[in-house]
């Protein structure tokens, strides 16, 4: 069996399976706690409480000219699931390269590569399906946003360093600065 076909399958198991969860329990509009203030924010381009998340708004108003859905609650709600499905994807990408750095090397037969990828999946299932994240992933919050460019920060991190040696590496340190700048307009954790 090619096991890099695996391996995207599962990829795509991950992302797909928690993009229909969350998509089937999200917020359909307004929630009772200070979400709605994301809300208004991202629709009229306006400033929510301090610091400001420029990026989310930006992020928000552009899902809130969706065509075919009528609540704004609920388009902008969808930055959330696609993020918090997003994260799970990273997640998955991730566990699989900390497994192999563990093990000192990529598997090599299927059975090796059935054990690795499920297991990195029921990490970054156990993630999604978490009481925390998953209620961040279905109302409009900025730490939905904030942790899926946490995860593609850790993962551009892993695959620089197994391509740290190569002659065009740089290319992976500047998309990490890039993200962790992007990141602040949204939440200072990634900065953290």
């Amino acid at each position: 069996m090619n096991l890099k076909l695996l391996h995207r399958l599962y990829a795509a198991g991950v992302f797909l399976v928690t993009l229909v969860i969350y998509w089937m329990t999200v917020q359909p509009s307004v929630s009772f706690f200070y979400f709605f203030e994301f809300i208004a924010g991202s629709y009229y381009l306006q400033v929510p409480h301090p610091p400001g998340t420029p990026f989310f708004l930006i992020i928000g108003n552009i899902f809130s000219k969706i065509p075919f859905i009528d609540n704004i609650g609920l388009k902008i709600n969808l930055i959330s699931v696609f993020s918090s499905a997003l994260t799970a994807f990273f997640l998955y990408l991730v566990a699989v390269k900390l497994i192999n750095i563990f093990k000192g090397k990529k598997p090599e037969t299927t059975f090796d590569a059935i054990a690795t990828y499920t297991a990195a999946a029921i990490g970054a299932f156990s993630l999604a399906f978490s009481d925390t994240f998953w209620f961040n992933g279905v109302e409009a919050e900025v730490y939905a946003f904030s942790t899926l460019l946490v995860a593609a920060i850790t993962y551009l991190i892993l695959r620089w360093h197994e391509r740290a040696d190569n002659k065009d590496s740089e290319k992976y340190i500047l998309a990490i600065a890039y993200l962790v700048g992007l990141s602040t307009g949204v939440h200072l954790m990634s900065v953290l």
